[in-house]
């Protein structure tokens, strides 16, 4: 879905999973410092909305989903995951409750996907499930943002900022009134600085929650009754996860950043050494410079200095091994 936003001054539009929305509007780092102190906003449009009714909406979703959920106030925002039956994350969900509605969004185009299985899952439930994702759009205020929030508008409020579900048809009206945008470069450099992993790309068809530092943020060690428990249950008692979750500070000096998929190996062996690792996202920081989030082996030493690619790389550990 093609954001009306693309059509402000300077708009650059993002590729590949966060297509239909801007990457940046001119000056990256620009607005990477507006989105750190506080103003602005960045257009989340392009991600999938999910909303849930009914009397049993909160008792139901506690039965399917990682986190605890049975009893979420109205107005807290939480984040969950839905597993594999053996423990692979499926889907990530970002929470809040309204009082009536469960309001979820989720990364662009796993909304159908979804939506299925959760209807596959109703049973005798009083719960209905549907798809939003053309009725409202997904924006985000920053950390530290003053902005008043439109009447009427659910808000899930997080550390990081607050996520809105604007009704679509207000955006360019939002736009004018909360400007300057930022785009999604500046949001996921300050991602990756926060070391928060993003489905399907920290994430593989093999991840579980323990690799990328889910337990407790998004998966609920105190409840079972969820598809893939089993294998939380066991790796968070019996033994350790066989990756883990990195920060990597990249040497400055290269022009171009390792791709998504750039193959991680140990400094000390060189470029022909054995493969430890990858990278999953990388971002250019306006304080930090070069930076990335990285999968590697859980044995590889949290000092060991490395190569992404043939760029120099130097690790700080997310996830203990």
């Amino acid at each position: 879905m093609k954001s009306p936003l693309l059509s402000l001054p300077g708009a650059v539009p993002a590729e590949g999973a966060d297509e239909g929305v801007a990457a940046h509007y001119g000056d990256l780092f620009r607005e990477q410092r507006a989105l750190a102190d506080g103003t602005g906003f960045v257009d989340l449009s392009h991600r999938g909305v999910v909303a849930v009714t009914g009397e049993d909406r909160l008792s139901w979703l506690h039965l399917l989903l990682t986190q605890h959920v049975s009893e979420l106030p109205a107005g807290e925002a939480t984040e969950a995951l839905i597993l594999s039956a053996h423990g692979h994350i499926e889907h990530a969900l970002y929470l809040v409750d309204d009082g009536t509605t469960v309001w979820a969004h989720v990364e662009p185009g796993t909304q159908e996907a979804l939506i299925a299985y959760l209807e596959s899952m109703k049973f005798f439930y009083r719960v209905e499930v549907a798809d939003r994702t053309g009725d409202f759009a997904v924006v985000h205020l920053p950390a530290g943002s003053i902005a008043e929030v439109p009447e009427d508008v659910v808000v899930r409020e997080t550390a990081y900022g607050r996520d809105l579900f604007l009704p679509r048809a207000g955006l360019e009206e939002f736009a004018a009134a909360y400007g300057p945008a930022a785009g999604l470069l500046a949001y996921e450099a300050l991602r990756v600085e926060h070391h928060r992993p993003r489905l399907g790309f920290e994430t593989d068809h093999r991840t579980i929650p323990h690799e990328l530092g889910w337990i407790g943020t998004a998966v609920h060690l105190q409840k079972g009754c969820y598809r893939g428990q089993e294998t939380v249950a066991r790796v968070q008692n019996l033994g350790k996860p066989p990756r883990r979750l990195v920060f990597l500070h990249l040497d400055g000096s290269d022009v171009h950043l390792p791709a998504a998929g750039t193959e991680l190996r140990l400094a000390d062996e060189g470029p022909d050494g054995r493969k430890i690792g990858f990278v999953t996202t990388s971002a250019r920081h306006f304080e930090l410079g070069p930076v990335a989030l990285a999968l590697v082996k859980r044995n590889v030493p949290v000092d060991a200095r490395l190569l992404a690619g043939d760029t120099a790389a130097a690790q700080e550990t997310v996830v203990e091994p």
